[in-house]
């Protein structure tokens, strides 16, 4: 039976509120940006090409014309680099402006030659998709803001007088200075060391020699032996690869210290604390401005008012949005993080919590490690301001079916559709894992054979193996490349782990006949008959086969649910953990004839061991 929604009381609606119905509510949600532009994959492709750019793009040698010393604007652009990648999913406005800063910078340093090295015009391309998809999301979330003020009609309300008082955007603030602080310190440290370096040099001799020699100091420094005016000097060298034997080098010498002209310092370590520093202090600045920004459109005027229904997730406290006439919250529409706005400064102590979105789940953490609280009823509330993909919003509702209080919240991330393909939609959907679909309706997709029925690794599965072989392989590589460590025990440790997950990703397989199931691991078949087994259930990105009197059976990783609900995939790991429950608890759906030995599957976990020795084996011959 449905519990009926908490009541809001009638003089909390303000007069013209509208309804926003199942219909309406559908065609905003509806209106959300095509595949092609999720942020996911604008993200991946600028990494790549930014990663690519960087390894193949031209290094400028270091010279005594152009030595290497600081470079404050390429550090700048460089942090705008690492946090576009970042705004393109948080803060699209200013992704924008983070591409037009790389290919400006990649103009101005090549001009139309770029177009002459693959890896350029790869950035180039992946510069061009990003900044499409998100017109495209821009050109979307206009159309929501349309619907939504449609649905509305014409009557507007002032925001209620808690919500005009809310403040959003403190914490961030206060991180983004305390970020900044640390890469002005470096920044400080970094301009005593040029300053020092420049107060020697003034007094320094300067001579002309010629490299004679290149070996390793101590600590694998690479030093460089340089005959000037008849003495032989020792200098640490960065980039050995820019001052070969018989080349000729410009130094610097002051008294028993001696240094290259083209490598006058080292500020190697200040200069990450700058980057580090302003990557995180400009992350931090951008959310809490924008915080700031969006709260205080919402006190301008009058806003738009619907009324709807809202139920607050127990597990991380996200506010899901339901249409006014679903009573049973089977469709959300779309969800945020909210906190309570008070009028007065005496309510905001009594609940002193945070206002940025990056706190909002630390109230209900405890609930969580304790094993939740349950799922709280729907609540009748009125929705404050135009709710599109990245908007803010308030809401008035009862703060509790058992109090007559009534509260108001406001917004602290953005608004996000509830669109399909996420892990939950909506705090009734369970904890960890939508429900399992009831067997008569699994088995109203299936048709009785007579033949053994097999499931094999999926697209998704193989692609999880596929990457785990990669880390695998690149694992052995790096830590037999230099020579006997510590890290030997790391790769005893996890090359027995990766080889189970990566043969099991890429060959999975389950046969299902007449007596029972074949169940293919990674290093054999296990036959599991239908009368020891209990349950079938999808958990942990795999299979697990539970058997009476025994431990139960597995195979993970079966692909990757995560990924595969984001891009709005059902898991096929949990369609084959139905199908296979379909069969338990249906004896009439089962096959009819025993699987041959071709069928039951073999195990690749054994050949593929021996692979990664005989590659473990390549490395230390190469190496």
């Amino acid at each position: 039976m449905t519990t009926p929604p908490v009541p809001l009381p009638a003089e909390r609606i303000p007069p013209g509120t509208a309804d926003w119905r199942t219909p309406d509510a559908q065609r905003w949600l509806a209106a959300v940006p095509a595949k092609w532009a999720h942020p996911l994959w604008a993200v991946l492709a600028l990494v790549v090409a930014i990663v690519w750019e960087l390894e193949a793009g031209p290094v400028a040698a270091c010279t005594s014309a152009a030595p290497c010393g600081t470079d404050w604007p390429g550090l700048m652009v460089a942090a705008v680099l690492l946090l576009t990648p970042y705004w393109v999913w948080r803060q699209p406005r200013l992704a924008v402006a983070g591409l037009a800063i790389g290919l400006a910078t990649l103009a101005m340093e090549e001009g139309f030659s770029t177009f002459g090295r693959p890896s350029a015009l790869g950035f180039v391309l992946a510069v061009a998709f990003t900044t499409a998809g998100i017109v495209h999301r821009l050109a979307v979330a206009g159309r929501q803001r349309s619907l939504a003020v449609e649905a509305a009609g014409p009557a507007v309300q002032p925001l209620p007088a808690a919500a005009r008082t809310f403040r959003r955007g403190r914490l961030s603030l206060i991180l983004a200075a305390l970020a900044l602080a640390c890469a002005g310190f470096g920044f400080w440290q970094a301009q005593r060391v040029v300053d020092a370096y420049e107060e020697r040099a003034a007094d320094a001799t300067k001579l002309s020699g010629r490299v004679t020699a290149l070996d390793q100091g101590d600590e694998d420094a690479d030093v460089l032996t340089v005959t000037a005016d008849g003495r032989t000097h020792r200098l640490d060298t960065a980039y050995p690869e820019d001052f070969p034997v018989g080349s000729r080098v410009d130094i610097l010498v002051d008294g028993d210290r001696a240094v290259l002209v083209a490598e006058p310092y080292d500020v190697f370590g200040w200069e990450t604390l700058v980057l580090g520093g302003s990557v995180a202090g400009l992350a931090f600045l951008a959310n809490g401005v924008a915080g700031r920004v969006r709260s205080g459109r919402l006190r301008r005027g009058p806003l738009p008012v619907l009324r709807v229904l809202v139920r607050e997730d127990p597990e991380d406290s996200r506010t899901w949005v339901y249409a006014a006439d679903d009573p049973g919250g089977l469709r959300p529409v779309l969800h945020f993080h909210s906190l309570y706005a008070f009028e007065d400064d005496d309510e905001r102590e009594d609940h002193p919590e945070t206002d940025d979105d990056s706190m909002a789940v630390v109230d209900r953490l405890k609930e969580v490690f304790q094993g939740g609280a349950p799922t709280p009823p729907l609540r009748e509330a009125v929705l404050y301001g135009v709710p599109y993909a990245g908007a803010e919003v308030a809401f008035v509702a009862r703060d509790d079916e058992d109090d007559d209080e009534v509260a108001v919240e406001c917004s602290v991330s953005e608004v996000r559709p509830a669109v399909a393909g996420r892990r939950r939609r909506g705090p009734q959907s369970g904890r960890r894992e939508r429900p399992s679909r009831a067997a008569d309706e699994v088995a109203a997709g299936m048709t009785p054979t007579a033949g053994p029925r097999v499931w094999r690794a999926h697209g998704f599965s193989r692609a999880v193996g596929l990457f785990l072989l990669l880390v695998q392989g690149g694992g052995i590589w790096a830590s037999l490349a230099d020579g006997p460590s510590w890290t030997w025990l790391l790769l005893a440790v996890g090359v027995p782990w990766l080889v189970t997950a990566v043969a099991t990703a890429l060959t999975w397989r389950i046969t299902a006949d007449r007596d029972g199931l074949w169940v293919t691991g990674a290093w054999r078949v296990r036959r599991v008959p239908w009368d020891v087994i209990t349950s079938v259930r999808h958990a942990d990105d795999g299979i697990r086969i539970g058997r009476a009197k025994d431990s139960s059976v597995g195979i993970s990783p079966a692909g990757w649910t995560w990924l595969e609900r984001r891009l709005g995939h059902e898991p096929g790991a949990e369609r084959v953990a139905e199908e296979l429950r379909a069969l338990l608890l249906l004896p009439e759906l089962r096959p009819q004839e025993e699987a041959p030995v071709g069928r039951q599957g073999i195990p690749v976990g054994p050949p593929l061991a021996a692979l990664s020795v005989l590659w473990g084996a390549a490395v230390l011959l190469l190496l």
